[in-house]
């Protein structure tokens, strides 16, 4: 994926944003309206962006953590299904670190599912280089732990 792919989100990429959410069964996808209210209201600490090629094939949503200095979180990363392992993830992430990292941001945090299903999404992880930091048992529900991945930038 190159970086000149990557772009702000724009309104008119939700209905694609949505399909993304729902192919991967992120979260309701109803939720979108309120999570990008923010960002399309001017707040430069909501960080939105997207992957094209001919259309939206990725999305990804990025935050300041709260009380801390120079560390941030990836909130959502959502890649096409039918293009998983061509690289659009993997380029969303180094287009984050880079960005972040010219900012001077020191740390950059993930959080997944330590469900079964999600070890694929633990995978991708650990191949781009982050350090599997903390694991939060029963966090999202009866054994659904959350697991926290940290890169130094």
């Amino acid at each position: 994926m190159k970086n000149h792919g990557i772009r702000p989100l724009e309104r008119s990429d939700l209905p694609r944003v949505a399909h993304l959410v729902d192919s991967n069964a992120m979260f309701p996808s109803d939720m979108l309206a309120d999570m990008t209210a923010g960002y399309f209201s001017g707040d430069t600490d909501q960080r939105w962006i997207v992957a094209t090629t001919e259309r939206v094939t990725g999305v990804a949503y990025y935050i300041p953590e709260p009380m801390t200095e120079g560390t941030w979180n990836v909130l959502l990363i959502a890649v096409d299904p039918q293009t998983h392992g061509k690289g659009i993830g993997q380029g969303l992430m180094r287009h984050i670190e880079a960005q972040l990292a010219g900012e001077g941001v020191r740390v950059l945090l993930v959080e997944t599912s330590g469900t079964p299903e999600f070890e694929r999404t633990r995978h991708f992880y650990d191949q781009l280089g982050y350090d599997r930091e903390a694991r939060i048992r029963d966090y999202y529900a009866a054994d659904d732990d959350k697991v926290i991945f940290r890169k130094a930038l």
